[in-house]
């Protein structure tokens, strides 16, 4: 049984999560990302990363404001976080797509392998998750390097993908060991019970584990920038 305090505290940190999106987001309606799809990210990271976030906008992301004037130089570490949550935000809504699109319709976890090749559900939602997730991924990296290079579509798409593709598995990875670790170990032998996606214990769980997936992307991030191989932000 999960208790009471937990659920409690899940529910806090869901709506912590939401405050702190809605707060970037009216102020991004003022201040505007000169990159646009800035204006994303910050939101879908602040949905996990809440208050550290929310800090890490006003401190830094504002200064990428279109109407911010010249942009002073950000700390290298700084960039390699702002790369890092720029995957991020494309793990975060690819996985919220992924999970409850399975949770509504459990058949495409069984076309995923699961009862065939997966006894646990689980781990055929993973794969949704990541194909959701690297779909996002590009996308968000795409409008960032083909504007900022003046790449066409296909030169564009290429640089996307040698860009995320290392990031967004090194979030994945680290986003499922949390998850799993979650699932399998405390909320099934430790109380007894499944991790539902309908409830605030998955989400606060899934939390948790972006900031595990933002800890082993971070030193990915970091070589991509030093290589070049990632637009510094």
């Amino acid at each position: 049984m999960i208790p009471h305090w937990l659920h409690l505290v899940a529910i806090g940190s869901l709506l912590l999560g939401a405050l702190c999106a809605s707060v970037i987001v009216v102020d991004e309606i003022r201040h505007p990302q000169r990159m646009w799809i800035m204006n994303a990210v910050w939101p879908l990271t602040a949905l996990f990363g809440t208050v550290i976030w929310t800090w890490g906008y006003f401190r830094y992301g504002r200064l990428s404001a279109a109407d911010a004037g010249e942009q002073p130089d950000k700390p290298f570490g700084i960039m390699v976080a702002e790369g890092a949550s720029h995957c991020g935000s494309g793990c975060t809504l690819g996985d919220i797509c992924a999970e409850w699109l399975a949770f509504a319709v459990p058949t495409i976890a069984v076309w995923l392998g699961w009862q065939s090749l997966f006894a646990e559900k689980i781990f055929a939602v993973w794969i949704l998750d990541y194909i959701f997730a690297y779909v996002f991924g590009i996308v968000f990296q795409y409008y960032t390097i083909a504007p900022m290079r003046q790449l066409g579509v296909g030169a564009g798409l290429w640089a996307a993908v040698k860009a995320d593709t290392l990031s967004l598995t090194a979030w994945q990875v680290g986003m499922y060991g949390l998850m799993a670790l979650a699932q399998f170990w405390i909320f099934r032998r430790l109380f007894g019970v499944e991790l539902e996606v309908a409830s605030p214990e998955f989400w606060f769980v899934m939390q948790i584990a972006m900031l595990a997936g933002f800890a082993t992307s971070y030193p990915v991030n970091w070589w991509l920038l030093r290589r070049g191989i990632k637009e510094r932000m």
